[in-house]
């Protein structure tokens, strides 16, 4: 299976990478941009495109999130010429007010927010226009590199002292962008193969905890880790904030139909969590002994 990943520099196009060359039946190709013209797009010749998710629409500047969907959508516009099944990843945040119970699939989103009803109109045009296509929906991810990582900004605020504020009430399903890889990888390979299963699915990490919470548990495992291999590091604070006075917004991502369809399983957020900041203390701790 050949896979032509769009954004070179985003962290799932990384972690992607890391998992096709684990893998001995899947091909990668990376492009640099989001946008993908129909002559390069038959030059390539893939079996799908991915393209990973704009990182926090609801924050981000107008022009950054109508460069993102025209982009994609030009890139639908060449997959549909060619024939090429497209897989768009879009952050959660589209889901603007949560819910007070897990999200399912079928809930098309309908934000107020102008940016992020602009990234829904994009995917009402994937589901129109392209019959074999995933939409992607996610948890935020985390990583160590790349672009949108969130882990790698949280270690580098606290380890350079700095206060790290987060909302103390935004309920989320923290998602390693290593198991999105995994996942995405196995579903493109079962579809390859001839299930029938394209559509909307939600994958996210399991156990819903609020932003704080999720910095709160980085800060003392990796403060943990650095007194066990004796590094003296005076981590950064934690500040929590409170936007939503009334009850706390849950933006919690029912993921059944994946596991249905393509047997897929949420992998726990702390265990990743733990990997990784083994694997990111183990270089430090290689570079101070340097």
């Amino acid at each position: 299976m050949k896979l032509l990943i769009l954004d070179a520099g985003h962290c799932l196009s990384l972690a992607l990478a890391r998992e096709a060359n684990r893998r001995g039946d899947t091909e990668l190709v990376i492009e640099e941009g989001v946008s993908l013209s129909p002559r390069r797009l038959a030059q390539l010749a893939p079996d799908a495109v991915v393209i990973p998710p704009l990182v926090e629409p609801s924050s981000a500047d107008p022009s950054t999130v109508m460069a993102h969907a025209e982009a994609v959508e030009a890139s639908l516009e060449s997959c549909q010429v060619a024939g090429v099944p497209l897989v768009w990843c879009v952050s959660d945040q589209l889901y603007e007010d949560g819910g007070e119970t897990p999200i399912d699939e079928h809930m098309i989103p309908e934000p107020r927010d102008e940016n992020l009803r602009r990234l829904v109109k994009t995917g009402n045009r994937i589901r129109a226009g392209l019959p074999r296509h995933l939409i992607v929906r996610l948890g935020p991810l985390f990583a160590l590199e790349g672009g949108g990582a969130w882990l790698n900004e949280l270690i580098d605020q606290l380890m350079a002292g700095e206060t790290v504020r987060a909302a103390e009430d935004v309920i989320v399903c923290p998602t390693s962008v290593d198991s999105v890889a995994l996942a995405l990888v196995g579903m493109l390979q079962q579809l390859g193969c001839g299930a029938d299963a394209w559509g909307a699915y939600h994958l996210a990490g399991t156990e819903p905890v609020s932003i704080y919470t999720f910095a709160s548990v980085v800060r003392t495992q990796l403060a943990t880790r650095l007194e066990g291999m004796g590094c003296a590091v005076t981590l950064g604070e934690l500040k929590a904030l409170n936007h939503h006075h009334d009850q706390p917004l849950r933006r919690v991502l029912n993921c059944r139909r994946v596991l249905d369809a393509f047997g897929v399983h949420q992998k726990p957020w702390r265990l990743e969590l733990g990997r990784m900041l083994d694997t990111w203390c183990q270089a430090y701790h290689s570079q101070e002994v340097s």
